[in-house]
């Protein structure tokens, strides 16, 4: 499975943006697809996932605020980000991993890895 994520971008606060992570390979049905974030000062943060079905999960901290989408026709997620804050700024990389886990929100459970996009939530 290949992942590549963009749409990273400079934003202020307040503002939105939309990160997608384009999925190819050997995808299946079982499938989880997760949203991770880093910045220097802390390890990978779990964000948000959604399986296959729809499925979706979000870390307390951005939960009303963002939203994780999937296109299964072009097989790629969204990460739709509203109202970011500056302590959003991180780099954004989408992982998978098949079957489901109930460990979903940790990084050390995924297989597969998208390159990482940057983020930065700055007036």
């Amino acid at each position: 499975v290949q992942l590549q994520a963009s749409g990273g971008g400079l934003v202020q606060p307040g503002d939105s943006l939309r990160l997608s992570c384009a999925a190819s390979g050997r995808t299946d049905s079982q499938m989880t697809i997760t949203w991770f974030r880093q910045t220097p000062e802390k390890e990978r943060e779990f964000v948000g996932a959604i399986r296959w079905y729809s499925v979706t999960y979000y870390a307390d901290s951005v939960k009303g605020r963002f939203t994780i989408s999937r296109d299964s026709a072009k097989n790629i997620i969204y990460l739709q980000m509203n109202r970011l804050k500056p302590e959003d700024t991180a780099v954004y990389y989408c992982a998978a991993r098949s079957p489901h886990t109930v460990r979903y929100y940790s990084a050390n459970e995924y297989t597969y890895w998208g390159q990482g996009t940057l983020v930065t939530v700055s007036s």
